[in-house]
Protein backbone atom coordinates (compact mmCIF):
# COMPACT_ATOMS: atom_id res chain seq x y z
CA UNK A 1 0.00 0.00 0.00
CA UNK A 2 1.23 3.19 -1.03
CA UNK A 3 0.15 6.69 -0.16
CA UNK A 4 1.79 10.18 -1.60
CA UNK A 5 0.82 12.30 1.69
CA UNK A 6 0.51 16.19 0.22
CA UNK A 7 -0.11 19.16 3.07
CA UNK A 8 -2.69 21.61 1.76
CA UNK A 9 -4.20 24.76 2.07
CA UNK A 10 -7.29 23.48 0.42
CA UNK A 11 -8.14 20.59 -2.03
CA UNK A 12 -11.32 19.09 -3.77
CA UNK A 13 -11.82 15.99 -6.18
CA UNK A 14 -14.75 16.48 -9.03
CA UNK A 15 -16.01 13.37 -11.09
CA UNK A 16 -17.48 15.08 -14.51
CA UNK A 17 -18.94 18.09 -13.82
CA UNK A 18 -19.49 17.12 -9.98
CA UNK A 19 -17.90 18.33 -7.13
CA UNK A 20 -17.54 15.54 -4.91
CA UNK A 21 -15.09 16.49 -2.05
CA UNK A 22 -13.25 19.19 -0.64
CA UNK A 23 -11.37 20.84 2.42
CA UNK A 24 -9.32 23.89 3.65
CA UNK A 25 -6.18 23.54 5.29
CA UNK A 26 -4.99 19.22 5.97
CA UNK A 27 -3.27 16.80 3.84
CA UNK A 28 -4.94 15.17 0.47
CA UNK A 29 -3.97 12.05 0.26
CA UNK A 30 -3.37 9.34 -2.94
CA UNK A 31 -3.82 5.63 -2.11
CA UNK A 32 -2.75 2.53 -3.95
CA UNK A 33 -3.08 -0.62 -3.32
CA UNK A 34 -1.42 -3.41 -4.25
CA UNK A 35 -2.52 -7.70 -4.27
CA UNK A 36 -0.46 -8.47 -1.04
CA UNK A 37 -2.53 -5.45 0.72
CA UNK A 38 -4.26 -5.87 3.97
CA UNK A 39 -7.00 -4.14 6.28
CA UNK A 40 -4.26 -4.28 8.86
CA UNK A 41 -1.91 -2.85 6.39
CA UNK A 42 -4.92 0.12 5.83
CA UNK A 43 -5.06 0.79 9.07
CA UNK A 44 -1.72 0.90 10.52
CA UNK A 45 -0.92 3.67 7.44
CA UNK A 46 -4.55 5.75 8.51
CA UNK A 47 -2.85 5.80 11.80
CA UNK A 48 0.77 6.63 10.40
CA UNK A 49 -0.66 9.35 7.97
CA UNK A 50 -2.63 11.09 11.13
CA UNK A 51 0.33 10.80 13.31
CA UNK A 52 2.88 12.37 10.70
CA UNK A 53 4.28 15.31 12.11
CA UNK A 54 4.57 17.77 8.47
CA UNK A 55 3.08 21.06 10.05
CA UNK A 56 4.84 23.47 11.85
CA UNK A 57 5.20 24.50 14.87
CA UNK A 58 5.58 28.39 16.17
CA UNK A 59 9.02 27.90 15.97
CA UNK A 60 8.67 26.89 12.38
CA UNK A 61 9.56 22.85 13.05
CA UNK A 62 7.47 19.95 11.58
CA UNK A 63 6.12 18.61 14.82
CA UNK A 64 2.50 19.00 14.40
CA UNK A 65 0.27 16.13 12.81
CA UNK A 66 -2.98 16.28 11.51
CA UNK A 67 -5.04 15.19 14.58
CA UNK A 68 -2.68 18.16 16.06
CA UNK A 69 -4.27 20.83 13.79
CA UNK A 70 -7.17 19.84 13.32
CA UNK A 71 -7.34 19.68 9.90
CA UNK A 72 -9.19 17.35 7.20
CA UNK A 73 -8.19 14.84 4.46
CA UNK A 74 -9.36 14.52 1.19
CA UNK A 75 -8.44 10.80 -0.05
CA UNK A 76 -8.57 9.98 -3.80
CA UNK A 77 -7.98 5.91 -4.31
CA UNK A 78 -4.91 6.21 -7.47
CA UNK A 79 -3.78 2.38 -8.26
CA UNK A 80 -1.10 4.27 -10.68
CA UNK A 81 1.00 4.45 -7.70
CA UNK A 82 1.33 0.42 -7.62
CA UNK A 83 3.22 0.85 -11.24
CA UNK A 84 6.36 -0.63 -11.91
CA UNK A 85 8.85 0.99 -14.52
CA UNK A 86 11.18 -1.29 -14.11
CA UNK A 87 11.36 -2.98 -17.64
CA UNK A 88 10.86 -0.81 -20.02
CA UNK A 89 8.54 2.49 -21.08
CA UNK A 90 5.51 1.45 -20.28
CA UNK A 91 4.16 1.26 -16.04
CA UNK A 92 3.46 -2.77 -15.52
CA UNK A 93 0.19 -2.76 -12.67
CA UNK A 94 -0.23 -6.10 -12.15
CA UNK A 95 1.23 -5.77 -8.94
CA UNK A 96 -1.77 -3.28 -8.20
CA UNK A 97 -5.06 -4.79 -6.53
CA UNK A 98 -8.03 -5.53 -8.76
CA UNK A 99 -10.66 -3.16 -7.63
CA UNK A 100 -13.03 -5.70 -6.02
CA UNK A 101 -9.99 -6.23 -3.60
CA UNK A 102 -8.74 -2.94 -3.72
CA UNK A 103 -11.91 -0.96 -2.46
CA UNK A 104 -12.70 -2.57 0.66
CA UNK A 105 -8.95 -1.99 1.40
CA UNK A 106 -9.19 1.78 0.41
CA UNK A 107 -12.46 2.23 2.52
CA UNK A 108 -10.68 0.48 5.65
CA UNK A 109 -8.08 3.19 5.36
CA UNK A 110 -10.72 6.01 5.28
CA UNK A 111 -12.61 4.35 7.79
CA UNK A 112 -9.32 4.37 9.62
CA UNK A 113 -8.38 8.28 9.44
CA UNK A 114 -12.09 8.66 10.64
CA UNK A 115 -12.09 6.95 13.51
CA UNK A 116 -9.16 8.73 14.87
CA UNK A 117 -11.22 12.07 14.75
CA UNK A 118 -9.91 13.24 11.06
CA UNK A 119 -12.83 14.83 8.65
CA UNK A 120 -12.70 12.57 5.86
CA UNK A 121 -13.44 13.32 2.74
CA UNK A 122 -13.54 11.10 -0.65
CA UNK A 123 -13.47 11.16 -4.55
CA UNK A 124 -14.85 8.30 -6.13
CA UNK A 125 -13.16 4.42 -5.88
CA UNK A 126 -12.43 3.92 -9.63
CA UNK A 127 -13.59 6.85 -10.89
CA UNK A 128 -12.17 9.24 -13.32
CA UNK A 129 -11.25 12.44 -11.47
CA UNK A 130 -10.44 15.80 -11.61
CA UNK A 131 -8.39 16.70 -8.02
CA UNK A 132 -7.33 20.07 -7.01
CA UNK A 133 -5.15 21.41 -4.91
CA UNK A 134 -3.19 23.92 -3.46
CA UNK A 135 0.38 22.48 -1.84
CA UNK A 136 1.28 23.61 1.15
CA UNK A 137 5.18 24.53 1.33
CA UNK A 138 5.11 22.44 -1.05
CA UNK A 139 5.65 19.24 1.40
CA UNK A 140 4.76 15.86 -0.55
CA UNK A 141 5.96 12.47 1.21
CA UNK A 142 5.87 9.13 0.27
CA UNK A 143 4.52 6.20 2.11
CA UNK A 144 4.81 2.70 1.98
CA UNK A 145 2.72 0.43 4.26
Amino acid sequence: MRAVVQRVASARVRVGDRLHGEIGAGLCILVGVARKDTSDDAERLAGKVARLRIFEDGNGRFDRSLLDTGGAALVVSQFTLIADTAKGNRPSFTDAAPPDQAEPVYEVFCAGLGELGVRVETGVFGARMAVELVNDGPVTIVLDA
